[in-house]
């Protein structure tokens, strides 16, 4: 059990930092965004750091692909390894990046470069990280244990809106947008370098290790073809049926965690201070929530988890985005945060897991990453452009139907997929229930 533990350690220790770093350009954006852009609507310059945002998302399936691939052939925790060390180079890029009244759009192009490294980086951390802590976990445990991916990423979120508390109190506002936004960045890129330290002495996990090992399973062919576009092309459904069940629960997930403070300040008129003191305590109890929901997942399976947040999310978003805009003061804005975030629950501390699940050893890496990063780009990346497009043209509520939308997109395949609970991970022909013939692999979606 404790080397079970230190994996999962390790893993969600530096899934923490990369999200730290891919987190604070969103929720530090209101203080930058006029630094790298000329004078003019306040909107409009969010549009434009949201624009280069969404650019980073559109290099994920770039780096689901790589380092999907390196993780399949090399092992997780070479491309474990990998996704920091460009993390931190991204994080280094931004924090010197040159402002608009000193490089002109020079900056911009900097600030772009760093957003393709953190897309390359988070296209594969994602991946590799579900992966690693699904194998790494004790059996019959992996719903749990894989929670802590969620627990990771939302921790990283939290250290950047505590940071952020601390610099709305320590600095003035001027400070904040002239230099003080550089210092998160600094922060990450020092994080990084730990936690490239940690992985470089990661231990490998049993499930890759026994596939690939002399005599584990796989056949010549199956060996030279690990990691490529070409195996997972032999699981067309599971790539599928990963891309159908993340739209839902991406879009709705970046709403309420990146795009909440922004929403709670441009639009229901909050103090900035106050939106990110919201957004930091609710996501607090957030992740605090993910081991429970992943535990429960355990117990009575995974599609009841997906199926109770695509309900809630068709049904709830309208209500509660259009109550959070006239929230007005702290209490409320939480209470319907917390609510929202609640239901999300049913899809962030299990998605990890269900994912992994679907796919054999030698191609899982792979197969969690290009269709999940290709969902997020679609999906994920554009959800604040598109909160902040709707905004702009007059109809903010019509971004609240396309969240709700994507969630009812998502509950028909939660309704037709099968359970993915039992499924024996170190099984090298893939992903069948323990105890039944390899056939049984295939979702009923």
């Amino acid at each position: 059990m404790g080397q079970h533990w230190k994996k999962i350690w390790v893993g969600s220790a530096g899934n923490m930092v990369e999200w730290f770093d891919w987190f604070v350009y969103a929720s530090f954006a209101t203080y930058f965004a006029g630094a790298f852009f000329p004078a003019g609507n306040d909107t409009a310059k969010l549009m434009n750091t949201a624009g280069i945002f969404a650019v980073g998302f559109f290099m994920r399936p770039v780096g689901g692909w790589l380092l999907g691939r390196v993780g399949d052939r090399k092992g997780r925790k070479a491309a474990l390894t990998l996704t920091v060390s460009l993390m931190s180079a991204s994080a280094v890029l931004i924090a010197v990046a040159p402002t608009y009244a000193v490089a002109g759009y020079g900056g911009v192009a900097v600030l772009l470069v760093a957003r393709l490294l953190q897309g390359l980086s988070v296209g594969g951390e994602y991946a590799a990280s579900a992966t690693y802590l699904t194998e790494a976990s004790a059996p019959g445990r992996r719903g749990f244990a894989s929670s802590f991916q969620y627990v990771s990423m939302t921790a990283g979120q939290i250290l950047g809106l505590g940071l952020q508390i601390v610099l709305q109190h320590t600095l003035s506002s001027g400070e904040l947008h002239s230099w003080g936004w550089r210092i998160p960045f600094v922060v990450g890129a020092l994080g990084a370098a730990v936690i490239f330290y940690l992985r470089r002495n990661m231990l490998e996990t049993e499930a890759y290790t026994e596939a690939t090992a002399e005599g584990g399973g796989e056949s010549p062919e199956q060996a030279a073809e690990r990691g490529t576009v070409r195996a997972l092309m032999r699981h067309k459904r599971e790539a599928f049926l990963v891309i159908a069940l993340t739209m839902g629960g991406t879009v709705a997930y970046y709403t309420y965690t990146t795009y909440l403070t922004k929403y709670l300040s441009n639009s229901a008129g909050l103090p900035k201070q106050t939106a990110t003191l919201v957004s930091f305590c609710a996501l607090i109890v957030f992740a605090c929530l993910q081991p429970l929901a992943g535990a429960l997942s355990d117990r009575i399976g995974r599609r009841p988890l997906l199926i109770t947040f695509a309900v809630g999310s068709t049904l709830l978003t309208v209500p509660i985005m259009t109550m959070l805009k006239h929230a007005g003061s702290f209490w409320p804005a939480l209470g319907l945060s917390l609510l929202a975030l609640v239901v999300v629950t049913g899809y962030t501390s299990i998605n990890a897991c269900v994912k992994a699940e679907l796919f054999p050893t030698g191609i899982r890496s792979l197969g969690v990453a290009l269709p999940y990063a290709v969902a997020n780009a679609l999906f994920g990346g554009t959800a604040e452009y598109v909160a902040l497009w709707f905004k702009k043209g007059g109809i903010e509520s019509g971004f609240s139907w396309y969240v709700a939308g994507c969630a009812a997109v998502s509950l028909v395949v939660y309704l037709t997929m099968r359970e993915t609970r039992d499924i024996d991970l170190k099984r090298v022909g893939a992903g069948a229930p323990q105890g039944e013939p390899e056939a049984a692999k295939v979702p009923a979606s």
